[in-house]
């Protein structure tokens, strides 16, 4: 507790043990305060200071009301979860840091985490081998052979680094492996307790929010500062209650209820604000339910999704092998400081949502965001909708030629044949086109027809399902009725299993449901993020022929969190969220244009039809494979060894050393550019003049169109540098597991094939060089704009940077010499990862956007304000001049929410304001 001074201090004993806490019940109205905000409150009490943490923090805390005062209040987390995508430029930024203050004549050693830090390697594993039973060890072992450069970064810093731990790959999904074994609950270090709280570097990390630890999402540049021993500042949130009511029904999963919560919360508007769960429903939800539905907080927009500490969560935590001390001082803690849910209190929320489980249908999310929910039963007329509005078809075009895919893979009737336009042969098959929407392919063999609406991933992945034991129990079971029936996945699917950890493999094969789900092609193939994160592997090559030749909108299905465009595979444009087990029951149809409750999923080895009632298991029957299946043993075996990795990670040869030793010749790490040579003396802030638009966006553009995830070709500006530095296309790997390199990174900013600039009429990362009309990449413009020392800008519209927690989002931003971004509105995350980096997120005001001042992007713009005097949520001038020579004069709001975070901007970042504050100390 050094440097700190405690406010509130008590004494408590559990088994035989003293402990000191902060007591919030000294503390008036504290029965009133809804259990998030009282942990912020603890958050504060043990934090003080006088300094960062101050008597107003208390204060504003103690006395929240609904409707909070717009100030911002510091958070000390405990711990920081990283995952690889996000952990690997953490750590070669925190190596560059040291090597920048080494360069300065200071001792390296001094720069390390203040607070534990746990690395869960899970965003590497790519699906390129599915559907038998050598998927997992071969991917596994082209995993080790693309990452080998990554691996050895990260098992360096499991050395090098103090407080920082890292689990091996091929061991779990950070989420699932946070809610099964790394969350406490609370806490004991040097002789105190106090709740277990975090921040990740993925925007999933509120999935602990289900058993009561209250942890949210960060960009890794915020993550890095807070494991510098920074408070993260944000303004205090207002809280909205969720009320849930009744029971989830026999037909419906945890799956269908967090999609349908995900529309309900999205409309309310919730970004940036607090979810916390209460009412009867909630009793009659497990522990992994509660995590299915914080997981999806950032689908929500907020920042958590809470549940309070209560039996459950005890329930769970002996089931999960947490030790009989730890759960006699969650207990205990909780019911003697405020923070254990009884059910009867009295909380006073901004506002109260309700929601009755009772009222749940089968639903799935899509094409392509989380939020789009559509009700199973409805699927087929909304394909249709989406067909014609978004992709200029005619869906009755297609309807015959769907029945003509289940027949011509063995259905019980007689093949349709239509007029065929040879396409090519090549490789043992043949494509040809049927018609501008489908194609008929023969291949070893075999003859089947793939067109609008086919599915060519079906995918049980992601934490969000894979972590609770209902749904993937459910899947299995369905799987077995499938395979009873005489059923089979259709030949076009790319079938693929994820487990989050191995304890799914465990309670899988002691119920004999793995062999259910092989036998339908849902092999395990990794246990990582794998399809929810892009790394779905290339389709066959007659398949991926196919859809390019064919120009065909295919889809995927998928029980994960995120469907964003070409998150998933670049080729598949189409995308549903759903649970494992509509996943099996899509895959057996082969199509998402069906209406699931009522058409048959195809017919019986004689002809009869099945349906999918005719296979959805029983409520009481999974209870009873759960409880018969899943052990306590289990986790203990599977967590006992989580840090010990395969023969494969205890192989890598990694010298240790205090200083990581740069490779020249990597393509994968790099030492980052934003420390070196960095001066102590600050540069005063200048106005932005005479600036040009890289890009003009429209609303929701994600994460994932600034910076995506997955794989990319040798005609992009990254395929372009690794070509030129040997790398073959074969090699790539994806923009994920390059983040530790900033010139893959950089050239890679606003690459998505599926981003539409309105400054050019090509869609994807291009962009237009106004002084000679060229249009080329978004880099390469960039860099001609850099050469002549042009300062850039954003033009965006509303949610901003919604979805993952990219920080590379906002680093590449940097890195092409964006100065500001100006939108309607920001997601919260992205946001401060701009501020973060030095590029100041602006929002239009008055109602305004660049539509109602009739700006098209081809303006040069100058905006004064930031000089001098800079404030939060200072006013700004902004002057566009348009080459016709009409002037366009608006303002501007400001987004930097406090006092620190214009030290950030004035510093260039939040990281380089660290390194100063180091190099003034030591």
């Amino acid at each position: 507790m050094k440097n700190k001074k405690p406010q509130f201090q008590k004494g408590i004993s559990i088994l035989g043990k003293t402990y000191q806490y902060s007591s919030l019940n000294d503390l008036p109205n504290t029965g009133q305060l809804p259990f998030s905000i009282r942990i912020l409150l603890e958050n504060v009490l043990r934090n003080f200071d006088g300094f960062s943490i101050t008597d107003d923090h208390i204060q504003l805390l103690a006395n929240w009301t609904p409707t909070p005062a717009d100030k911002d209040i510091p958070f000390m987390p405990a711990r920081i979860l990283m995952q690889d995508f996000t952990g690997v430029p953490a750590v070669v930024d925190m190596a560059s840091l040291r090597a920048e203050f080494v360069r300065h004549g200071k001792n390296g050693q001094l720069i390390n985490p203040e607070i534990p830090v746990d690395l869960v390697i899970d965003h590497s594993v790519q699906v390129d081998y599915f559907g038998t039973d050598y998927s997992y060890d071969k991917n596994v072992e082209i995993e080790y052979e693309r990452n080998k450069e990554r691996y050895e970064l990260l098992k360096w810093a499991q050395d090098g680094l103090r407080n920082f731990t890292v689990v091996p790959p091929g061991l779990g999904i950070c989420h699932q492996v946070n809610l099964e074994y790394l969350a406490k609950g609370i806490i004991s270090r040097d002789g105190w307790l106090f709740p277990d709280t975090l921040v990740g570097t993925d925007s999933h990390t509120p999935m602990v929010n289900g058993i009561g630890v209250i942890g949210w999402g960060v960009g890794g540049i915020e993550a890095e500062a807070a494991m510098l021993g920074q408070p993260i500042f944000f303004t205090c949130p207002e809280v909205i209650g969720l009320k849930l009511t009744g029971r989830i029904p026999e037909q419906c999963t945890a799956t269908d209820m967090v999609l349908s919560i995900t529309k309900v919360l999205r409309d309310k508007g919730v970004v940036g604000k607090f979810v916390e769960v209460f009412g009867e429903g909630l009793d009659h939800l497990t522990v992994t339910d509660r995590a299915t539905i914080a997981n999806m907080s950032p689908e929500f927009g907020c920042t958590v999704t809470y549940f309070p500490i209560d039996d459950q969560t005890l329930q769970y935590m002996r089931e999960t092998n947490r030790t009989d001390e730890e759960i006699q001082i969650v207990e205990t803690y909780c019911k003697e400081n405020s923070l254990w849910r009884t059910g009867t209190e009295n909380i006073v929320y901004s506002s109260v949502v309700e929601f009755d489980l009772s009222t749940l249908e089968p639903t799935v999310s899509g094409p392509k965001r989380p939020q789009d929910k559509i009700l199973v039963k409805d699927l087929s007329h909304e394909f249709e909708r989406l067909l014609e509005k978004e992709y200029s078809r005619f869906y009755h075009s297609v309807h015959d030629r769907r029945e003509s895919a289940w027949l011509a893979d063995g259905g019980s009737g007689t093949e349709f044949t239509f007029g065929k336009v040879p396409v090519n042969q090549t490789n043992n098959y043949e494509v040809e086109k049927e018609s501008i929407q489908s194609v008929r392919i023969k291949h070893q063999n075999k003859e089947f027809i793939v067109s609008d609406g086919s599915i060519v991933i079906a995918a049980i992945t992601s934490c969000t399902n894979t972590s609770n034991p209902a749904v993937m129990i459910g899947a299995g079971l369905l799987a077995r009725n499938a395979v009873m029936k005489g059923l089979r996945t259709k030949s076009w699917v790319k079938t693929s299993l994820a487990p989050g950890s191995k304890v799914v493999t465990q309670y899988l094969e002691r119920s004999g449901l793995s062999t259910d789900l092989e036998a339908l092609r849902f092999h395990t193939v990794g246990y990582g993020c794998t399809s929810c994160i892009g790394n779905s592997g290339p389709l066959p090559p007659h398949i991926a022929e196919a859809v390019d030749k064919g120009e065909l909108v295919v889809a995927s299905v998928l029980s994960g969190n995120r469907n964003f465009e070409a998150r998933v595979h670049p080729q598949v444009k189409m995308n549903f969220l759903m649970s494992p087990m509509l996943v099996v029951a899509y895959a057996l149809v082969g199509r998402v244009d069906i209406n699931l409750l009522e058409e048959p999923l195809d017919y019986d080895p004689n002809g009869n039809p099945v349906y999918l009632r005719d296979i959805w298991p029983s409520r009481e029957e999974i209870t009873k494979t759960i409880h018969d299946s899943m052990k306590t043993e289990d986790f203990k075996a599977v967590y006992d060894v989580i840090f010990d990795g395969s023969e494969d990670w205890q192989n890598l040869d990694v010298k240790p050393s205090e200083n990581y030793q740069w490779n020249p010749n990597s393509t994968y790490i790099k030492e980052s550019p934003f420390f070196e040579g960095l001066k102590a003396d600050l540069k005063p802030l200048q106005d932005i003049d005479n600036a040009r638009v890289l890009l003009y966006l429209g609303d929701s553009v994600t994460t994932d169109h600034i910076s995506p995830a997955g794989s990319f070709k040798d005609n992009t500006a990254a395929g372009t540098y690794l070509m030129q530095n040997g790398v073959a296309q074969a090699d790539f790997n994806s923009y994920g597991s390059r983040r530790g390199n900033h010139e893959v990174m950089m050239r890679g900013t606003f690459a998505n094939v599926r981003i539409k600039n309105k400054i050019t009429d090509r869609e994807g990362g291009f962009s237009t060089y106004f002084p000679t009309g060229e249009v080329k990449s978004v880099y390469e413009t960039a860099m001609a704009y850099k050469a002549d020392q042009t300062p850039l800008i954003v033009l965006a519209g509303k949610e901003y940077g919604s979805g993952s927690s990219r920080d590379w989002a906002a680093k590449g931003t940097f890195l092409l010499g964006v100065k500001a971004v100006i939108a309607e509105s920001f997601e919260r995350i992205h946001r401060s990862n701009l501020v973060g980096m030095g590029v100041a997120p602006l929002v239009y005001i008055n109602g305004q956007n660049a539509a109602s001042l009739k700006l098209d992007g081809t303006e040069i713009f100058s905006i004064t304000g930031l000089a001098n005097e800079l404030n939060p949520h200072k006013i700004l001038n902004v002057k566009a001049s348009h080459p016709s020579g009409k002037i366009t004069e608006f303002q501007v709001k400001a987004r930097f929410d406090s006092a620190v975070e214009i030290e950030y901007y004035k510093n260039e970042g939040i990281l380089q304001y660290v390194l100063r504050d180091y190099l003034k100390r030591g």
